[in-house]
């Protein structure tokens, strides 16, 4: 049997990145809650500053505006930081509604 997530969507670690600073807390199977800070986000993941106690192929459920919850796997963990890769790809107009909640500066923003 494989170890780690089996993931539907393809690892797509060049995806466009948007920066923001948003809290969420995440639900953890075993763990329970667990605030999280995301502060990057893409169509296909988002990376956090404070994933020091997770590991490779866990899973947790945040909600995000416009999107809802939404299931993500621990891709890769480096010191504090861990990237994660939604179960899902994030719809266009969706992902664009998230960013102008939760990125209120225009200015980064990318552009459309």
């Amino acid at each position: 049997m494989a170890n780690g997530a089996q993931l539907s969507v393809t690892d797509q670690r060049r995806a466009s990145r948007h920066p923001v600073d948003f809290p969420v807390i995440g639900e953890h199977r075993s763990r329970g809650d667990v605030p999280m800070n995301i502060i990057n986000v893409s169509a296909q993941g988002f990376m956090i500053d404070n994933g020091g106690d997770l590991g490779k192929g866990e899973r947790v459920t945040i909600r995000l505006p416009e999107v809802g919850h939404i299931e993500a796997h621990v891709i890769w963990t480096s010191a504090e930081r861990a990237g994660f890769q939604f179960e899902r790809i994030v719809r266009l107009d969706e992902f664009q509604k998230m960013i102008d909640a939760i990125q209120p500066n225009p200015r980064l923003r990318r552009s459309r």
